[in-house]
């Protein structure tokens, strides 16, 4: 097969879908590897390191598109790839769906078949290609809150874990699964007094046993949320339903609750965000302000630390891209049941059932 890897165009984006040894993996295995010039400068990774590894380096994105079988990428196709997709071209990639009917429509209308690493299973049920971004994004989302905490950005001006005689920041976190565990780890580190949501008393019983003494696990009620709302310096959106919209857990009138000058960070912008007044933002522009609350909701967070966030990414998604590779996407699908998880659209069809109902279109059931 031909695999194919473009630069990726999403403000900031860093992250390249193949590093090295993936792609040093690929050609082992008899396939052809095309990256796009300087794809993978973002992530440390030069020209000539990819064509060591066995990969023959192409001038433009369009060159990628019209020779690979497989397009293998980090985020979603930008609106100037749609057309530059062609019909049976297999796009492996997040593609959080959920978040955009327009992306939805257009890549039916190109007949790709796009798998998407968000909804990809394993045997326990869980999600092995959003994981490692997860941790990485539940890490920075508590980076990121503490910088904007700062004064001259707008903030409280509170140190997020305090000092001697002075109380730390107290952290909400809405969601206790990978990125909200990641973030509540980052948060009682810098010494916050840290709060984690969950409606799942198993999950939260987990949490009380994983985390230290500092981050306190509560089930999730609005009551409950009102109440530490009144005394929050930061709230992290860390909720996911898998390959569906993002519930909307703080409303407008529970927003008033929070003090001015209190930060919110929406790691479930992804899929549609979980906070009343979120927008998607950009690492160049990545913050605004709403009744003098900061919003910090940019959807591709791990793309400003791409050194660590490629090689996480490319250590998950190696087997099921050389098994694509192998096999083809059907045979592969019903050789490794979980991958058929990821498919979405398929020749023109909505192959799922999730997605279908977010935006009221005709679903079709996968035939393998």
């Amino acid at each position: 097969m031909i695999i194919g890897t473009p630069k990726e165009l999403k403000n900031n984006e860093f992250r390249v879908g193949l590093n090295t040894a993936n792609v040093k993996d690929l050609v082992h295995h008899g396939h052809r590897v095309l990256i796009e010039k300087d794809a993978g400068l973002g992530s440390g990774i030069s020209n000539s390191a990819y064509h060591d590894a066995g990969a023959e380096i192409v001038a433009s994105a369009e060159e990628v598109y019209n020779n690979a079988e497989m397009i293998v990428k980090v985020k979603e196709p930008q609106p100037s790839e749609y057309k530059i997709i062609r019909p049976g071209q297999i796009i492996f990639t997040y593609f959080h769906f959920a978040s955009s009917e327009a992306l939805t429509r257009a890549m039916m209308k190109q007949k790709a078949i796009c798998i998407a690493y968000e909804t990809i299973t394993d045997e326990n049920n869980r999600l092995p290609l959003l994981t490692p971004m997860s941790e990485v994004a539940g890490r920075m989302s508590i980076q990121q809150a503490a910088k904007w905490l700062e004064k001259p950005l707008q903030g409280k001006g509170k140190l997020m874990g305090g000092v001697a005689g002075v109380s730390p920041s107290k952290v909400l976190i809405l969601g206790g699964g990978v990125v909200g565990t990641e973030a509540a780890k980052m948060a009682a580190g810098l010494g916050a007094d840290v709060y984690v949501f969950d409606i799942n008393l198993d999950r939260i019983r987990d949490l009380n046993n994983l985390l230290p003494a500092n981050v306190t696990s509560l089930f999730s009620s609005k009551e409950t949320l009102i109440h530490h709302l009144t005394d929050a310096d930061v709230v992290i959106g860390a909720v996911l339903i898998p390959g569906a919209k993002a519930p909307r857990l703080i409303d407008e009138k529970m927003l008033k609750c929070l003090s001015p000058g209190s930060v919110l960070v929406d790691v479930a912008i992804d899929q549609g965000g979980c906070f009343a007044t979120s927008r998607p933002t950009t690492h160049e522009d990545p913050t605004y302000v709403v009744n003098d609350i900061i919003h910090y909701c940019v959807a591709n967070i791990p793309g400003a630390v791409p050194m660590t966030a490629t090689n996480a990414l490319n250590n998950a998604t190696s087997p099921f891209i050389r098994t694509i590779a192998n096999l083809g996407w059907k045979r592969a699908c019903l050789k490794n049941p979980p991958l058929k998880n990821g498919l979405t659209t398929v020749k023109g069809k909505l192959v799922s059932k999730t997605i279908a109902d977010a935006f009221q279109l005709p679903f079709d059931s996968v035939q393998l």
